[in-house]
């Protein structure tokens, strides 16, 4: 244990600067929303108080508001506003207004009737009777729906760091795709740790007496300014090219670090989901981004790959990963599975990623489709001799391939099939299938290698020379100590790939890594 926290206090202490960087920037969103939110819903919890036959249309809205999916909230976002702080902003504070709007509400419709009486009877106006009875009187409700509203917005804030607005979720969500627990930790105490200190300090605030606490609202202002321009400057660094990578691709040797390393390429890097930036590159927010070699979008935006000319990216090819136990539970299983073995190569798998990531068909329709034009398709038998778990991470590709397994086993075996589809990264879906919660999943020879066995760099060079001896080595590795096989390889290489906008790299003469580096070298 006292291990496994000295090594934990070094990660973070070896990330000092950027847990520093991200913990403010976690802190400007959460500060934010919450004071544009007040500003909202204060005033909308006195007008519906007035007008009590809109208070349930304004609830009812701010409910449903609520219940949409964080992420869901974010990428509506996208299209308005584009990526960055302003979509993290405003979807925060939407998902603020509820408990404060309601607490508005239900505290001041809560003063006693005879207590307004009074005030009407000394001669007070609405104004006077509203600042000088009903809030004070209603602030400790008020004031707990503030705190609830703190709170949710801290949690939801992590999940910014997937449209490019930064905070703590850039190391929350690195860790789970790199199977990095320290790296989930860092990022995650210091959100709770935020809550837990925004929620103490409210409740400090909470006790101020009314007339003082006015006195303190004029510091929000300035405070509100600040953090805003802390966002509003922009980020760009002497004009040079932006590059959008996703949280996981920052912390790999064969992702952000490697092309530090080897490349020595250094460019302004902003964090984002592989869900949004592909979008993000074709619409000119971003220049450069880490991709996927047989992603559907390449074709779909007009990318492309630049060429990785001193090989820093290893083999990535895809084979299904089974466990030894569930092998000899379901004996027909390894046959069935590898009917897909050398069925689909980069271009078809390319096809078919563009048909779910762009054209937006099913990936049951798409995973049909290529069994029946393999001759691979059999109609279900209804099986229900046991039923195979079948897991899957949570981009297009993997959803494909899941519903083809899921296929192959229905239409070639007696066993019926459970999807547990849209996993997350490596470290959610590896878990799982450790942990006897999903039977196999498809993954990649250069996942297996550097972010599951985490291979040293002396090993990665000696085993990266071809395909067959990375298979070899993350075959032989996982067998011995996860007792997990990995079948015949699908035969296709999904690789990380550096991408540009076509028009743009033939415009600044960019086919290469290298000559990346040099482009950025000169500015």
């Amino acid at each position: 244990m006292n291990e496994q926290q000295q090594t934990l206090w070094q990660f973070m202490q070896q990330q000092s600067g950027k847990l520093q960087e991200q913990t403010l920037q976690h802190i400007g969103l959460t500060f934010i929303s919450l004071c544009i939110a007040v500003l909202v819903g204060l005033p909308l919890g006195i007008f519906i108080v007035r007008k009590k036959q809109l208070s349930g249309l304004v609830l009812g809205i701010a409910g449903v508001l609520q219940t949409i999916p964080s992420i869901a909230l974010l990428g509506f976002m996208i299209p308005l506003l584009g990526i960055g702080p302003k979509p993290a902003i405003v979807a925060l504070l939407l998902y603020a207004l509820l408990p404060i709007i309601r607490n508005t509400y239900t505290g001041i419709l809560g003063v006693d009737t005879a207590v307004k009486e009074a005030a009407v009877a000394m001669g007070m106006s609405k104004w006077q009777i509203l600042f000088k009875v009903e809030l004070p009187l209603a602030m400790p409700i008020i004031f707990a729906g503030i705190r609830t509203a703190t709170v949710i917005n801290v949690g939801v804030a992590t999940l910014a760091s997937l449209i490019a607005a930064g905070g703590l979720g850039e190391f929350i969500f690195g860790g789970i795709s790199l199977n990095n627990t320290n790296m989930i930790l860092a990022g995650a105490i210091p959100s709770a740790l935020l809550a837990i200190i925004f929620d103490l300090l409210l409740s400090m605030v909470q006790k101020i007496s009314f007339k003082k606490l006015k006195r303190v609202v004029y510091v929000f202002p300035v405070l509100l300014i600040l953090l805003c321009l802390f966002y509003i400057v922009p980020a760009k660094s002497e004009g040079k090219l932006t590059a959008g990578f996703t949280p996981e691709f920052m912390g790999r040797q064969d992702g952000d670090l490697g092309l530090r390393s080897k490349y020595g390429l250094k460019i302004h890097t902003i964090v984002i989901s592989d869900a949004v930036m592909y979008k993000a590159a074709f619409e000119k927010h971003l220049d450069v981004i880490s991709g996927y070699s047989t992603d559907g979008r390449l074709k779909a935006y007009d990318l492309v790959v630049l060429d990785d000319d001193k090989h820093i990216f290893p083999p990535y090819y895809a084979a299904p990963i089974v466990r030894d136990d569930v092998l000899k539970k379901f004996p027909d299983l390894e046959p069935t599975l590898n009917l897909l073995a050398g069925k689909i190569n980069d271009s078809v798998m390319t096809v078919l990623n563009y048909r779910t990531d762009y054209l937006h068909q099913s990936p049951e329709k798409v995973a049909k489709d290529f069994l029946v034009a393999s001759k691979l398709w059999r109609a279900e038998r209804g099986g229900s001799d046991g039923v195979v778990r079948i897991g899957s991470k949570i981009f297009g590709e993997q959803y494909i391939l899941a519903n083809i397994y899921s296929m192959l086993i229905k239409g070639y075996t007696d066993h019926d099939v459970s999807t547990k589809t849209g996993l997350g990264g490596t470290k959610i879906c590896f878990d799982a299938l450790t942990n006897n919660q999903i039977d196999f999943y498809p993954e990649y020879t250069g996942t297996g290698l550097l972010a599951i066995l985490q291979a040293s760099p002396k090993t990665v060079n000696e085993v990266t020379e071809n395909r067959d001896s990375t298979y070899n080595y993350v075959q032989r590795q996982f067998e011995s100590k996860y007792q997990i096989k990995w079948l015949k390889p699908i035969g296709f290489n999904n690789a990380y790939a550096l991408m540009m906008r076509q028009q743009q790299a033939k415009q600044l003469g960019i086919k290469t890594i290298s000559n990346l580096k040099r482009f950025l070298d000169k500015k």
